[in-house]
Formats: structure tokens, C-alpha cells, sequence
């Protein structure tokens, strides 16, 4: 199916509506009787022959058809409200809907959606961690974030404070994807100071979330929320959390999807290490030290993007110390040593600009103090 028309929309918020009727009922009708409309039109002993609905439903499901006319009304205004900002909804049916996040347990019947979800999104990664990340943490997921999309692998995140921004941003500053999973209606803006991502995020990636329009970011929203984060990844990247943190919910909800988690390991006296110390105990996560060991655990999933022609270029701007490193660097690897002599610069200004490459994801530092341009 291509995409469901306004009134399937509206047929199946409406059965939603009903009481005794989640998504798992709502895809036992759809299978049993082919279409939402044909739904709509079902009489009890039609709705009573579908394995999974008894005569309380099915009566439930009749009364409510008297609403179809409010619904259908409620959904022409949410598809206008949603086409002046760009978005669209898009049904588990539709051709659109994310392959990955169809697998998981609990699938979102809706998603709504600024911006664009592409085929190149079934190779992304799931970056989370804590709102309130150590210096270590931030400086590890610019690091771990920028090899992430020097591949052409989408971040995924929930656009929360701390271990989320960081991801986003860094995938913006790269030119990488991203995808920001919302526990709120994709029209509003929350935190506030990120409102600058919900127009840069569009273009793009997608700003995605399961809520209607209008609705706010309750507490009760993002463990839910979370496992459309970890649905929608090939794995979990969890940088810092504590024990009982939004991310760790995240890693479970990837456990439970079987996917793959990777988990930074960070200091043992600090809270922000709890949890993801944890993982790696437990041998519930790989223990990543940098975006290289992601890459082994992945490599048959995201053959593709591991040829070298696959990759996603940095959008960067380089001064002329880095241009002439880049240049003494060529296509092997090569000693500092060399490089200061080819350059005319000092060893320490060399290491100082290679570091600098090296965050852009330009240089990767190897064994022996030599350097290779990626």
C-alpha cells in the first residue's frame, strides 16, 4: 500500500479510540478484513468472526462509528496543519514506513514526520546517554559521532539535553543524517533551546514521534518514545547514563529488539558511568573504545557503506596548516617526523592540527606516532 487516505486515517484513529482496542487489535481487523474501510462497514457478526474480537468489542467498535464524520473532520485539519510545516503522517501499511521499526514488538500504527525518511536510514545508530554528561562524555560522542557518519550511517536520537544534543549537533556540523525521535507532538518545541534543530533537522533527516500535534512532553511519553530510538537502529550507542537513566531503558528496549548495544566505558566513581559500566559487565553491550569496534560487531549488516567510495565527506573548512597537513599526508600513512619536514611546520603545531583533523574525522592516528588521511 502506498499511503492510507484521509479517511482510513480517520477510521483508524477511531477504532483507537475505543476502549478494549489498542494497535495489536487494530492490525488483527485490518488483516482479517483487508481495509479500514471495509472495517468502518463491518457488521457484528463480521467484526466477532475476527480471532481476537469478542461481541463487547465489536458492539464498542458500532457505537463509535457514529464519531467517523468528527474524525475524518480532525484529521483533514491535522494533515493541513502538518503540510504548512513540512510534514507528513505515515501508517505501518505505507510503503514509507521504516523496514527496521516494522520488526520491533510494539510498532507505531502513526508516525508523524518532518523532513524525509530514506532507504539509506536502514543504516543508522542509535546515539544516547545522559542529560548531564561529563566533559569525557561530550568529547567522546563528537568523536564516536563523527565516524558514525564519515560512513553515511544516520544518528538517531531523542533530541533531549546533554548526550542527545551533542549527537544531533555533531551529525549537523559533519553533513551527516540524523533522525530526532520526539516524546511530544512534532510541533513542539522541547527542550526550548533546541528549537533551531526542528528547522535544521528537516532537511536533513526527520523529526519523527508517534503523538498527535500539540502534545506535550509528559514524563509517561518518552519510555515509549524510546523504543522507536532503538527500532529504528541497527544498535544502541550508550555513551553516559546512570543506572536507572532513560538511556539504559533504551539499551533494554534494543536487548528485547535484538539489537546490537555498545555501551563507552567510563570512570567507576562517577554517577554518569553506572549504567553503562553495567552493560558491559553484564555482557549486555560491547565495550567501545572507538567507532572502529561498532564497525566489527555491524560490518555484515552495513557492507555498503564500508567501501571507502561509500563515504560521506565533512563538511568542513580547513585553514591553510590543515590543508598542508592533509596534503603531506597523501594516501599512506606517515611519521610525524615526515610530516613536520614535508610541512616546514614544528611537530608540535603538526599534532596540534592532526588532533584538530582527527575530531573532523579527516585523520585517523595509527601505532608509532604515524597518521593516515581517510
Amino acid at each position: 500500500m502506498h499511503s492510507l487516505s484521509v479517511p482510513d486515517i480517520a477510521v483508524l484513529k477511531l477504532l483507537l479510540s475505543v476502549e478494549g482496542i489498542g494497535p495489536a487489535r487494530v492490525r488483527l481487523l485490518k488483516n482479517g478484513l483487508s481495509s479500514f474501510q471495509n472495517i468502518l462497514n463491518a457488521d457484528k457478526i463480521a467484526l466477532v468472526s475476527i480471532n481476537g474480537i469478542n461481541e463487547s468489542v465489536a458492539e464498542a467498535v458500532i457505537a463509535a462509528k457514529k464519531d467517523f464524520p468528527e474524525y475524518e473532520d480532525n484529521v483533514n485539519q491535522e494533515l493541513l496543519s502538518l503540510s504548512n510545516l513540512g510534514g507528513e503522517i505515515i501508517s505501518l501499511w505505507d510503503d514509507k514506513y521504516p523496514d527496521l521499526l516494522k520488526k520491533i514488538y510494539d510498532p507505531p500504527i502513526l508516525l508523524y514526520v518532518l523532513g524525509e525518511m530514506t532507504e539509506q536510514d536502514y543504516y543508522s545508530l542509535a546515539v544516547v546517554g545522559t542529560r548531564i554528561p561529563t566533559n569525557y562524555g561530550k568529547i567522546m560522542t563528537e568523536k564516536l559521532v563523527t565516524g558514525i557518519c564519515e560512513k553515511g550511517m544516520t544518528v538517531v536520537s531523542g533530541l533531549a539535553r546533554g548526550i542527545d544534543t551533542v549527537a544531533h549537533s555533531t551529525t549537523l556540523k559533519f553533513g551527516g543524517r540524523t533522525i530526532a525521535v520526539l516524546g511530544c507532538g512534532v510541533d513542539v518545541h522541547y527542550p526550548p533551546e533546541n528549537r533551531k534543530f526542528y528547522e535544521e533537522i528537516p532537511r536533513v533527516g526527520a523529526v519523527v514521534s508517534e503523538y498527535e500535534l500539540g502534545t506535550s512532553p509528559d514524563a509517561v511519553n518518552f519510555p515509549r518514545r524510546n523504543r522507536i530510538i532503538s527500532g529504528l537502529s541497527l544498535g544502541t550507542l550508550v555513551i553516559e547514563t546512570r543506572e536507572n537513566g532513560g538511556a539504559m531503558q533504551t539499551a533494554h528496549f534494543a536487548l528485547e529488539q535484538n539489537r546490537e548495544i555498545f555501551a563507552l566505558p567510563g570512570n567507576v566513581n562517577i554517577h554518569q558511568s553506572e549504567g553503562t559500566n553495567r552493560l558491559i559487565k553484564e555482557s549486555k553491550a560491547k565495550l567501545v573504545q572507538d567507532v572502529n569496534d561498532i564497525y566489527e560487531e555491524l560490518a555484515y549488516k552495513i557492507q555498503p557503506l564500508l567501501n571507502k567510495e561509500n563515504r560521506v565527506k565533512p563538511k568542513v573548512d580547513l585553514n591553510m596548516f590543515q590543508e598542508k597537513i592533509l596534503e603531506a599526508l597523501g594516501n599512506e600513512q606517515v611519521h610525524i617526523d615526515i610530516i613536520a619536514k614535508k610541512t616546514g611546520f614544528s611537530t608540535a603545531d603538526c599534532l596540534f592540527h592532526l588532533l584538530t583533523l582527527e575530531m573532523e574525522g579527516l585523520v585517523k592516528q595509527l601505532p608509532g606516532t604515524h597518521f593516515i588521511a581517510y
